[in-house]
Parts: C-alpha cells; sequence; structure tokens
C-alpha cells in the first residue's frame, strides 16, 4: 500500500501553510497505513503535532454519531423513515417535515435568528423552533446543521437522554473508540481550532457557535476523536456484521443508495455520495466537518481514508483549503483506483 501521491499532496498541505499539521489513515483492506505532518499550533507558539492528538470533528459528528444511532433506532423499527418529526418533537408545527428529509437535508429549513450566538441554549432551542420550511423542501439537498440538531432532539425525545450521551452509550463505548469524547479532560491533547475576539483561542472545547450553546443536546457537532478511533469506525463501516449491535448491516449496505425523497438529489442517509469507475462504476461515501476534518469510505473496495486537520487555526474560514481538500481527496480516488 503505497499512495505516493496522496501523501504528497497531504505534505503540500503542510508545506504551502494551507493547514498547520494533517493527522492521516488510509485503509486497503487488512492494511492500515497512519501518518502525522507538520504542526498542531502555530499560535501562541508553533507546536508539533503528535501521533493520537485529538481533534475536533465538527460536522462528522453527524455520521459517526447521529445517523449511527438513528440507523439502529430504524433498524429497532422505533423510528421509520417517513414519519413526521412532529410525532415526537411538538414543538416543531410543520407536519410535512419527515425523518428522511432531516436525514438526507431535503427538509428546505431556512430562516434567519438574529443574535444568535448570543443565546443561551433555551433562547437557541425556541428560536430554532421558529424556523420555517422554504421552498426547497422535498427535492433539493441544501446541506444545514438544523437538520442534524433536530435529528438530536428526537433521538433525545425517544431515548430520554440527551443525543451525545446516547451516541457514547450506543456508538463510541461499543466500538471501542477510547478516545473519543464530547467532553475532552484534557485541553492540551487537542489539537486548537480558531482564535476569535470572544473566546480566544480555542483548545479542547467545541468549535462550533451552536454546539457550543447546545452542549449535550446537539446532534450536529460536538465530537472529538483520533486517526485510531475513526479507523476503528471506518473498519466497522466496512464489516457492519463484526459490529452489528452499533451499525445494522442492512441500513450500512444500502448507504451507497440514494435516499433522497425523489432518488435524485445525489444525498445518502447522512453520508454524501461521490463515484468512482474502478473497477466497475459504483458509489463512494464521504463526509466533512467545518475545522477540517473528512472521511471517505468505498465500502465495495473495502478502502478508506480519514483526513484531519485544524484548517480554521488560527483563523476561518480559510477558504484556500476548500479546493485543495477537495485535490486531496480527488488524488486519493484516482490513486485508490489505479489511474
Amino acid at each position: 500500500m503505497a499512495y505516493q501521491a496522496t501523501k504528497a499532496a497531504l505534505q503540500r498541505l503542510v508545506d504551502e501553510h494551507v493547514v498547520p499539521g494533517v493527522s492521516y489513515a488510509l485503509i486497503d483492506g487488512d492494511q492500515v497505513e497512519t501518518g502525522t505532518l507538520g504542526l498542531a499550533a502555530v499560535v501562541p507558539q508553533p507546536e508539533t503535532l503528535a501521533p493520537g492528538m485529538t481533534y475536533d470533528l465538527a460536522s462528522l459528528t453527524k455520521v459517526v454519531g447521529t445517523l449511527t444511532v438513528t440507523l439502529q433506532l430504524l433498524a429497532e423499527g422505533r423510528l421509520t423513515l417517513d414519519a413526521p418529526i412532529t410525532r415526537w418533537l411538538p414543538d416543531w408545527t410543520d407536519d410535512r417535515v419527515t425523518v428522511r428529509h432531516l436525514l438526507t437535508h431535503t427538509s428546505g429549513i431556512v430562516g434567519y435568528i438574529p443574535h444568535r450566538n448570543q443565546l443561551n441554549a433555551t433562547e437557541l432551542t425556541k428560536a430554532l423552533y421558529t424556523l420555517h420550511v422554504g421552498p426547497t423542501f422535498n427535492w433539493k439537498m441544501v446541506y444545514a446543521d438544523v437538520n442534524y440538531i433536530l435529528m438530536g432532539w428526537l433521538i433525545e425525545a425517544l431515548l430520554g437522554e440527551p443525543v451525545q450521551l446516547a451516541i457514547k452509550r450506543r456508538v463510541l463505548v461499543p466500538l471501542g473508540m477510547i478516545h473519543s469524547t464530547f467532553t475532552p479532560m484534557n485541553a492540551m491533547q487537542c489539537v486548537p481550532t480558531a482564535v476569535t475576539p470572544e473566546r480566544g483561542l480555542i483548545r479542547g472545547a467545541v468549535h462550533d457557535p451552536k454546539g457550543y450553546v447546545l452542549q449535550r443536546r446537539c446532534g450536529s457537532a460536538g465530537l472529538f476523536s483520533t486517526v485510531d478511533d475513526l479507523v476503528r469506525f471506518c473498519q466497522a463501516m466496512l464489516h457492519p456484521e463484526q459490529a452489528a449491535a452499533v451499525l445494522p448491516p442492512d441500513w450500512i449496505h444500502r448507504l451507497v443508495g440514494d435516499w433522497t425523497p425523489d432518488g435524485h438529489a445525489g444525498r445518502s442517509l447522512g453520508w454524501a455520495l461521490t463515484a468512482t469507475q474502478w473497477p466497475t462504476p459504483h458509489r463512494v461515501l464521504w463526509h466533512s466537518g467545518f475545522t477540517g476534518t473528512y472521511l471517505v469510505i468505498d465500502p465495495q473496495q473495502q478502502q478508506a481514508m480519514v483526513f484531519l486537520t485544524n484548517r480554521v487555526h488560527p483563523q476561518a474560514p480559510n477558504l484556500p483549503y476548500l479546493d485543495q481538500r477537495n485535490a486531496v481527496i480527488g488524488t486519493y480516488l484516482a490513486e485508490k483506483a489505479g489511474v
């Protein structure tokens, strides 16, 4: 397992100061190669990135945590995809929105919350329930955190515990993801994210503003993890029969399908989809996180990539990263296909 072009592309991200550092894993069947490049921090002083450091996964929380619990509940018959969410969330008043809409980002929920980041948890919860369904409902995929915040509250209503506690109990612990947590105990073991006027250097606390306010009740962000733990997750996704109590095999195998309402909006449950042509045309799962994290999983070829950076350090949004990131993923997909 070489992946020389992919590793060179990762090194360029560091050499060209697009990101402070990169932690990665390349999974090919039973083989796993991991690596660490560059710095964990550039301010207040440079700090070498060490193997095993913890990253704020941002929106990878959606697929690693919230979606996984949801798939369990679907497999248990406690949820159905086309049930209106008002069945569990009576404070949401539009009964057209279903579980499927939330999971595929086709709910069309829009709206503006004034001074959102200054609200407390109670105020933010109330404000999120005032959002409304817009013109993209049921046909267009528009990625939005609110979908997985509401999904987290639905899980809480079903299980009687905040979504992040449910994720720990139902996903992290049984998969042996011992370094994954929503509450890091040692901030210095975490790579820092942005420096903001309000919070200073963010390290060991969730970067996402909504996640910072909602804490345990946020299903869209908040999970911290390591390369090794995400390798465990990816391997379980590639072999769900070996972790069937956590990752229901029937649902996991069907994630490569388009689950949007009309089957043409190009989104799975939770995961985004991309296509590869080798050795035959098939779909690959992927998802990213705002802080600079990324997973690619190819179930057919038993391959995956874990790609972790803190691209928002010391300042967000670091737009040059987005094009470079996509180039890295393109290099990986081409290289793993032998192109």
